[in-house]
């Protein structure tokens, strides 16, 4: 066995007993692993998936994974590394035509994907491009045991891809004395093209919102969280870190934190990643899965997996819960630190999401105190702070990077108290 043993869930599409070449794949597979020192449960058409995919798995082997079956809502429901086997070489219709957008949105889960012929990979390669690894059950001197080993293998190179969640215990126990502050880790200033608010009028929002540090992420621009910084300086109270949201060549976008320079746009996102590093930066993958930003694809953020310190896994301003649930499932497969942040570019929207952790000193101190990180969520009209959004910036070419000498913090973007009612006398 090449690593340590794995729960793994074999899923099936079809009833148990059922005589097939599927349940007998499944059957002969999961003998082996076991066999080889693996926990493995086999899941079949009417048992409770989401219940059984509930416990801590390391793998979800999904066999035949087209809607609607067992095998589908295993990916609905999986927070592991999810694995796939598609086995006859013929066209699903109702999976390939009517159900395809569902079906796409569901691939899009797996970390891997195996066939066992090469016509089948030809057949899916047409409806559903990705990468296809063949792995034939029977041939000339193959036996379930090589197949087995095969899969083992491909098990081993996904899960040798997760984050190590203990971290730097040193680091851990140093700053576990420290207090608990709130941060923001998502927000603009005028400094970015679509956001109309000064610095000054941040920073006096954040501290008057109980924030105890902010993330400013200007869009391809540093100047203005280094003016916050320098004020902040003076100000006492608050502390900023110095980040850019940038923007790829065609990986969409990421944040750089705890940055001195502005990194240039339009760079690979592997090249962007190595600029952040020559900073001693943190990369922070900001709203990872909405489709209405700039995002990488998919595969693109299966390629940096281990190059992610932080991903975001709740962003107020994303349209859709979905987008920050399939976050949240990425980060707890791959073992990623989660982080959140306002994406706020109007003061109003500022502290709408807040991450508690121990105060830190610089990028190291930073992780390890998000390992511990407590994120809350307050409610927040989207369509309120959009509209703000556009009101503010209109028929603005570019923001005015307006000094505001006597600053005040905003009102509005925050739950009234209700008033308690009067009493009878």
């Amino acid at each position: 066995m090449p690593g340590p043993p794995l729960s793994i869930a074999q899923v099936t599409p079809h009833r148990r007993g059922t005589r097939n070449r599927v349940n007998e794949f499944v059957r002969r597979l999961s003998e082996e692993l076991e066999g080889r020192g693996h926990e493995v449960l086999t899941v079949a058409a009417g048992d409770p998936v989401k219940r059984l995919l509930a416990n801590s798995l390391d793998i979800v082997h999904v066999h035949e994974p087209f809607a609607p079956s067992v095998s589908s809502a295993a990916l609905r429901h999986s927070f592991a590394l999810n694995v796939a086997t598609f086995h006859k070489p013929q066209e699903r219709v109702l999976s390939t035509q009517v159900a395809r957008p569902l079906v796409e949105l569901f691939f899009g889960r797996l970390d891997a994907r195996t066939v066992t012929s090469s016509a089948t990979g030809a057949l899916l390669e047409r409806y559903f491009p990705g990468p296809y690894e063949l792995v034939e059950p029977d041939g000339e001197g193959r036996d379930w045991a090589a197949v087995a080993a095969e899969f083992e293998a491909i098990y081993s190179r996904l899960t040798a891809r997760r984050h190590d969640p203990a971290g730097n215990a040193d680091v851990r126990r140093r700053i576990a004395e420290r207090p608990l502050i709130e941060v923001d880790l998502h927000m603009h200033t005028d400094h970015s093209p679509d956001c109309a608010t000064p610095v000054e009028v941040l920073l006096e929002t954040a501290r008057d919102r109980g924030l105890g540090a902010i993330a400013i992420t200007d869009h391809n621009e540093v100047s203005g969280a280094l003016e916050a910084r320098r004020i902040a300086a003076e100000m006492g109270g608050i502390k900023v870190i110095v980040a850019e949201e940038v923007k790829t060549a065609e990986q969409g976008e990421v944040i750089g934190l705890f940055l001195e320079e502005k990194i240039p746009r339009g760079m690979t996102m592997a090249e962007t990643i190595a600029a952040i590093r020559e900073q001693n930066g943190l990369v922070y993958v900001p709203h990872p899965f909405d489709r209405f930003h700039s995002v990488p694809d998919y595969e693109h953020l299966l390629g940096i997996v281990e190059e992610i310190d932080i991903l975001e896994v709740f962003n107020p301003r994303v349209a859709l819960t979905a987008f920050n649930e399939e976050a949240e499932r990425f980060a707890r497969k791959y073992r990623i630190v989660p982080g959140a942040g306002s994406d706020s570019h109007v003061a109003q929207g500022l502290g709408s999401v807040r991450v508690r952790i121990h105060d830190f000193e610089g990028p190291p101190e930073f992780l390890e105190a998000m390992r511990d990180a407590d994120i809350t969520r307050k409610h927040k009209n989207l369509v309120y702070v959009q509209a703000l959004k556009l009101l503010q910036t209109a028929g603005r070419p570019k923001a005015p990077k307006r000094s505001v000498p006597d600053a005040k913090p905003v009102r509005g973007g925050r739950p009234r108290k209700k008033r308690r009612p009067a009493s009878k006398s």
